[in-house]
């Protein structure tokens, strides 16, 4: 990677794919990072920390969070990620729904929506 390559920012709730899609893209050369936004009261967070060239939002439904995660959180925690996401999603890039995509098929669309 070189200074002068596109950011490609990724941000969405947890386990929507983020880290999954970061890497996938570094084993191809591309500049990704994870942007954790859904941590931060910051709106603009996004923008702030990474200024990506190429923002992309993985969404994911409250249930299949529970399911990927294993976890018992409850969905007023998923809800606030949601509302501290609300600015990156409007002004993403590329908007994918993960619930019912593999790894493989959310990179097939990335790197198809890249070309």
């Amino acid at each position: 990677m070189t200074p002068d390559e596109p950011i490609i920012g990724i941000v969405g709730p947890c386990a929507s794919g983020k880290s999954t899609l970061v890497s996938a893209l570094k084993s191809k050369n591309y500049h990704a990072r994870h942007i954790a936004q859904e941590h931060s009261y910051v709106k603009d967070m996004w923008k702030q920390m990474s200024g990506p060239d190429f923002l992309i939002y993985l969404d994911v439904s409250f249930e299949m969070s529970k399911t990927r995660t294993g976890t018992t959180w409850k969905r007023s925690i998923f809800e606030k990620q949601v509302a501290r996401l609300e600015h990156a999603r409007n002004h993403a890039d590329l908007y994918i729904q993960t619930d019912d995509l593999n790894p493989q098929q959310v990179l097939n669309l990335v790197l198809d929506s890249l070309m």
